[in-house]
């Protein structure tokens, strides 16, 4: 039994639960996982507080230890699992992987808002104002920058799937289910993300769900 405990909320809904989850599957690295449903939000709290004070997930349970935030979850399993360079080698690449970490965790808030992740959504074009759009020409710049810098032909952000990928990959998710068009390029750096086995499972599970979360449901 591993010795790793993943803390997440719904597979439909839960986008911060998505990234450290995709990152533990995609680097092949065993962990337990245990999912607190939000459509009963006093029985939530209740359970996720005997992992975090915070009471949100995702939480990571390693030994003793209680880490939670999924910029964080990410960080911690780098430095214990440092032979799957889940940030990129190079040191100019890492940083400019962090630094578009950091932005995704502390921005997009527009974006995030008017389009909550809900994997069960029919995929249709959805209208979007303009701070909406200003947060999605943002994220279009910085994935471009990076691949154009970093990427050297591979299908990732830094050419090989890293911690960048596992924290945007709710975004991806996004502008595929509420049909943003965007060029050939990003559309190409898209489906890589969404062809993943990682993702391919998550969204397979998120879809068997039966919860219903009324506010996330646009």
């Amino acid at each position: 039994m591993s010795d790793l405990k993943l803390i997440i909320g719904n597979k439909n809904y839960s986008s911060w639960s998505l990234r450290p989850w995709i990152a533990l599957k995609q680097f092949g690295i065993e962990f337990e996982e245990e999912l607190i449903s939000f459509h009963d939000w006093d029985n939530f709290y209740a359970k996720i507080s005997e992992y975090s004070g915070a009471r949100r997930v995702p939480v990571l349970i390693h030994q003793d230890r209680s880490i939670w935030d999924s910029l964080s979850i990410l960080e911690y399993l780098a430095d214990m699992f440092p032979q799957h360079n889940m940030w990129p080698e190079d040191q100019g690449a890492r940083g400019h992987a962090r630094s578009i970490c950091a932005e995704m965790h502390s921005g997009f808030n527009a974006l995030r808002g008017a389009l909550p992740m809900n994997l069960r959504r029919q995929i249709e074009i959805y209208p979007l104002k303009e701070d909406v759009k200003l947060d999605i020409a943002r994220v279009i710049y910085v994935w471009r920058e990076a691949r154009s810098s970093f990427a050297h032909g591979g299908e990732f952000l830094y050419g090989a799937f890293s911690n960048a990928d596992a924290m945007y990959a709710p975004i991806v998710s996004r502008l595929h289910t509420y049909g943003v068009p965007v060029d050939a390029d990003i559309r190409g750096y898209m489906d890589a993300v969404l062809a993943t086995d990682a993702f391919k499972e998550w969204q397979v599970e998120g879809l068997k769900e039966t919860w219903t979360v009324e506010e996330d449901e646009v």
